[in-house]
């Protein structure tokens, strides 16, 4: 019974952060993405948000293991690997590359702003994706 309370405790916490995340993100898109300013924060919090989502799905995911249910655990560690993946390989560093070439071409600040929107799309489809997996915990 303490490992199934474990579990879905990380499991609010991961929707936690991954709410927040969606709701600060979003007013975000009003700013140009014309300076190293905006860019510098923007990745700063897509970095602290994918090291979040790693931790609390990873938590999860050893305590759905603890607890017996391996389909959880599986979903929450694919989970946790996404968000690796995307904070070692594909968002953070091709926003770091872009980062640095914007305020010289402004190809730059729309390819930023297109993976701005892409990092937010792929945390719309986790969160809906945890969202629905509380829904089939009770069967």
């Amino acid at each position: 019974m303490l490992s199934i309370v474990i579990a879905l405790i990380a499991t609010v916490l991961l929707l936690v952060w991954m709410g927040f995340f969606m709701m600060g993100s979003l007013p975000l898109l009003v700013l140009k993405h014309d300076t190293p300013l905006d860019s510098h924060f923007i990745r700063s919090l897509f970095n602290v948000y994918y090291l979040a989502v790693v931790l609390t799905a990873g938590a999860a995911a050893l305590s759905f293991a603890w607890s017996g249910k391996p389909a959880f655990a599986l979903g929450m560690a694919v989970i946790a690997t996404l968000a690796y993946a995307l904070r070692r390989w594909i968002i953070i560093p091709r926003m770091d590359v872009l980062r640095h070439t914007i305020p010289a071409i402004d190809a730059s600040i729309f390819q930023f702003r297109r993976l701005h929107i892409a990092g937010m799309m792929l945390n719309v489809a986790q969160l809906g994706a945890v969202a629905w997996a509380l829904t089939q915990l009770a069967l």
